[in-house]
């Protein structure tokens, strides 16, 4: 008995909590969910969110997201929905997401805005978008028709580990291809190192994706970059003549199969602290990275160009500026800016001035390791460049038009 009691304590305490987070109590209830036409919320498969439910008397489903919190630390991160609704085929249904007050380094912010929209699938392949209102400077709330009796919503059109293993089984066998498992994350998933396109080309560009597991549109352009860089015509034979890729196609595994916002399974952020060694035990995905690229610069194969890839809402190119020499980087990296908005959709520019980013990988690679380095954001509202929402296939496109951006990029390269 005394067990059983010390279960319904901590999972009264969970629930409790979660609410707490957000700085309110959950909606007076219970209502059954028959009566609104819902049957269930399925968590039940890969990327599904952490989260509980309940109606409120107006027949409203509040949906309360379980926070990913970081190590050491007050901060805490939501910004990633995925659930299926299961319910009666025409209902429409009425969802408020709660639990969107993150804290980052003591202070509190919303990763949602009136900006914000929701993904719907009916499949999970095929993704349309619903607009969502923006209510109390916290909180996201959308109506889903039902037009079949399952649908899944989300904050984008996801990117699983199921669809990496596919793209790998792809390109696996192509010569110009090879896959390195440089190391296992937190809970022993495989870490993948793809090269794609021929080593001894005298340039390399390094990519990774996915070091935060809500944001998915790295994926898509890593996918659509290699798709097209391996092409079998004259242009993607003069790209691979000029340079090689090198890609981790998705740095924090454990996070995306469990649906979680930021951190990795030991509470570590993957796109800080690299001013500094990685922790091989609370952040093996960043120490196995950082042990392929001093092999690769103990090789004499030091990357000449990285690109991190992330999304939020503003869609910027971050360009650091730490406490080393600045004049060719900067100058590098105004040629690149300047040919991603000739070449590719890119229209939102770069950060300018002083900016820094103390810890993030752009900033890690160049001071430590002497890389040219980039965080680059994407829009997860809206492509300005192309004037629509982004869906999966935008972001391929991008990567495709990176294939020429790096290859001008490499022209004129001091």
């Amino acid at each position: 008995m005394k067990i059983r009691r010390c279960w319904m304590v901590m999972g009264l305490w969970w629930i409790a909590a979660g609410a707490a987070g957000a700085g309110e109590e959950a909606p007076a209830g219970p209502i059954h969910p028959e009566t609104i036409g819902l049957h269930y919320i399925s968590t039940s498969f890969e990327n599904a969110s952490p989260l509980y439910w309940e109606i409120d008397a107006e027949g409203i489903i509040h949906v309360y997201l379980v926070y990913d919190y970081e190590r050491d630390s007050t901060n805490r991160a939501n910004g990633h929905w995925h659930f299926q609704i299961q319910g009666e085929k025409g209902a429409d249904l009425t969802f408020m997401l709660h639990n969107f007050k993150n804290v980052w380094n003591g202070r509190v912010g919303v990763p949602v805005s009136e900006k914000s929209i929701c993904f719907l699938s009916v499949d999970g392949k095929e993704w349309d978008v619903i607009s969502t209102e923006f209510v109390d400077g916290e909180k996201v709330k959308f109506t889903v028709h039902m037009e079949n009796e399952s649908i899944y919503a989300a904050r984008l059109a996801p990117y699983r580990i199921s669809d990496l293993e596919a793209f790998l089984e792809e390109i696996g066998n192509h010569p110009l291809v090879e896959i390195e498992e440089i190391g296992r994350t937190a809970e022993g998933r495989k870490l993948e190192m793809i090269r794609a396109g021929d080593p001894d080309a005298p340039y390399r560009v390094f990519l990774r994706a996915r070091a935060h597991p809500w944001e998915p549109g790295g994926n898509w352009v890593v996918q659509g970059l290699i798709r097209r860089l391996l092409g079998d015509d004259e242009t993607a034979r003069r790209y691979r003549e000029k340079y090689c890729v090198y890609a981790m196609p998705m740095s924090n595994k454990d996070g995306v199969a469990r649906g979680r916002t930021r951190f990795n399974s030991h509470g570590m952020d993957l796109n800080r602290k690299w001013d500094q060694p990685a922790d091989p035990d609370l952040c093996p995905e960043n120490a196995a990275l950082e042990s392929w690229l001093k092999a690769m610069i103990e090789r004499g194969r030091r990357p000449h160009l990285a690109i991190d890839f992330h999304n939020d809402e503003g869609g910027l190119m971050h360009i650091s500026r730490p406490n080393v020499e600045l004049e060719t980087y900067l100058k590098r990296m105004e040629r690149l800016e300047n040919l991603m908005r000739e070449i590719t959709w890119f229209t939102e520019g770069a950060t300018g001035g002083s900016f820094r980013n103390p810890g993030t990988i752009g900033e890690g690679f160049l001071e430590r390791f002497g890389v040219d380095a980039i965080v680059q954001e994407l829009n997860c509202n809206w492509i300005e460049g192309l004037k629509k929402e982004p869906m999966g296939r935008d972001w391929e496109l991008l990567g495709e038009q990176y294939c020429e951006v790096f290859y001008r990029y490499f022209e004129d390269y001091e």
